[in-house]
């Protein structure tokens, strides 16, 4: 069975920092590419990160581009976002999500990720 399970969300100020981790199981990691996902309350659930398969290249969506960073850890079978200069409309619940196929790394759509989390909350205070 597989699992992803983020966490590391929480309250911030407007300005402030988080790092978000999602730890998978149940699938051969470093088979993955893994993306970050948010959707805040009433809009679509929109793309903000994407690593491939052994961190090797990123992309992002344009605002977050300079203040997120996404990562991972393969030993450990982890993703992470570290997200800096947090702004208000940053707030959402971010999911974490893996895409066993080969494309490009500048895709930003959802379809293909056949795993996802449950997502952990980020609310910013402004």
């Amino acid at each position: 069975q597989v699992t992803l399970v983020e966490s590391g969300g929480g309250l911030v100020q407007a300005g402030g920092s988080l790092r978000l981790s999602c730890a998978a199981s149940g699938l051969t990691f470093s088979n993955y590419y893994m993306g970050w996902f948010r959707q805040a309350p009433g809009k679509e659930r929109e793309f903000v990160a994407r690593i491939t398969r052994y961190g090797v290249s990123t992309f992002y969506a344009d605002s977050v581009k300079g203040r997120f960073t996404v990562s991972r850890d393969n030993a450990k079978n982890t993703v992470y976002l570290q997200m800096n200069s947090l702004k208000p409309e940053d707030a959402a619940v971010y999911y974490c999500a893996a895409d066993p196929r080969v494309r490009s790394t500048s895709y930003s759509g959802m379809t293909g990720y056949d795993y996802w989390g449950q997502g952990t909350q980020v609310t910013v205070s402004s």
